[in-house]
């Protein structure tokens, strides 16, 4: 039996040729605002004053306001289904159904009409811009469920919180995931290497490129040997390092980041990084080991005010390393091709999932991985571990390098 979905809907006649808006722009009329909805809750069971979808859903966003990444992929998923239910669908947000829903996750991988919904071009625009479209392309099948475990949440929380009468993605069928899915997105041992020759062969001739050929060093230090992210780098500063002394005596750096959901971690900051850490202060002109609370960032900028560079700037440093490598790979011949598009399809985030992979190639403990990663909740009475946090430190130091040849 063959089963279709048709999105073909049309929507209300007033915006049934208007163009997407960002979330913080959109005005509905008042049949789409919600206040209707087929499936609101009785007012008298709410637990927020939200009175339409609008202001529920800024009641919702408003719980990740201290986690900047997190509000931004949140807000994304809700902003889409908002503007395909009221544009595409003809409903507000707490008329969906089930079925909507389905037809919804259909639209995720193929947004028509494309003039609509996807950016043209690669250059992504600002929110205000009225060329802005909600969608870069076709969201892939992991995109999909990734966005639909978003939503999911959303209506589970307007519904405990009394907007809603019930979670229409409740009744989705549960697909039980990929056991132990290896990740993919990491570079091997030869291209990590590139990379790194690419970086050492950077010119500095003038100030300007000998900064910036220390910064792409540094943040390449840090992000493979701490395996941060690249948001961790970013709301991190240098005074995040301090030193401690071993039960025997054996001074050991650390590096102290909060990671997601505001967990803090210490990642361990073997002799390489303190002493790759040295090297990019004294490129600044500064003294070798940062003070304890100082407030500089842990990456700066090569002109201007020590600013902290946003994580959306620390990726497109990266992209740039990637994308120089890349080219002296081509340049070596064409049996080159393949690993060169690797390259230049990676992100900072393969640098995370780099040096997860080759911790464990060199046998580090894969619970001292789970730890320097943040993969798991630090318990409370971690803080007294610090004989294994010591024993941690070792396996890292001597067996995690990053190995500059000069």
């Amino acid at each position: 039996m063959n089963f279709a979905l048709d999105t073909r809907y049309p929507a209300a006649p007033a915006l049934s040729a208007a163009l997407p808006a960002p979330l913080e722009r959109l005005r509905l009329p008042a049949e789409l605002s919600g206040t209707q909805g087929t499936n609101r809750a009785p007012a008298r069971g709410a637990q927020i004053a939200a009175s339409d979808d609008l202001a529920a859903i800024a009641a919702w966003l408003a719980r990740y306001a201290d986690s900047p990444a997190t509000l931004q992929a949140y807000r994304r998923e809700v902003e889409r289904l908002v503007l395909w239910a009221t544009l595409q669908r003809g409903k507000p947000l707490s008329s969906l159904t089930h079925e909507d829903l389905l037809a919804y996750e259909h639209f995720l991988s193929d947004p028509q009409p494309a003039a609509r919904w996807v950016l043209a071009g690669n250059k992504k625009l600002a929110r205000g811009h009225p060329d802005w479209r909600p969608f870069a392309g076709p969201l892939s099948p992991s995109s999909i469920r990734q966005a639909m475990v978003i939503l999911n949440a959303c209506f589970a929380w307007f519904t405990e919180a009394g907007y809603l009468g019930g979670n229409p993605l409740s009744l989705a069928r549960r697909r039980r995931g990929p056991t132990q899915a290896r990740i993919t997105r990491y570079l091997s041992h030869a291209l990590w290497d590139a990379v790194k020759d690419a970086i050492e062969a950077m010119p500095t001739d003038t100030d300007r490129e000998r900064l910036h050929a220390a910064r792409c060093r540094w943040l390449c230090t840090v992000l493979y040997l701490g395996g941060l992210r690249a948001a961790e780098v970013a709301g991190t500063t240098m005074g995040a390092f301090f030193c401690r002394r071993d039960a025997q005596g054996v001074e050991r750096w650390w590096l102290e980041v909060t990671g997601k959901g505001n967990k803090p971690r210490l990642v361990p900051a073997t002799d390489e990084l303190i002493a790759e850490l040295a090297r990019y202060r004294r490129a600044h002109g500064l003294p070798p080991t940062p003070l304890t609370g100082e407030e500089r960032p842990l990456v700066l900028p090569v002109i201007g005010r020590e600013k902290a560079l946003s994580r959306g700037a620390l990726h497109l440093v990266i992209k740039e390393v990637f994308g120089m490598a890349a080219g002296r790979l081509r340049a070596r011949g064409p049996e080159w091709e393949a690993q060169a598009d690797v390259l230049a399809s990676a992100s900072a985030h393969w640098l995370r999932h780099t040096a997860g992979s080759h911790m464990s190639d060199r046998q580090v403990d894969l619970r001292h991985v789970r730890d320097n990663f943040g993969h798991a909740s630090i318990a409370t009475t971690s803080i007294y571990l610090h004989t294994e946090d010591d024993a941690r430190h070792q396996a890292t130091q001597e067996r995690h390098r990053i190995g500059w040849t000069k």
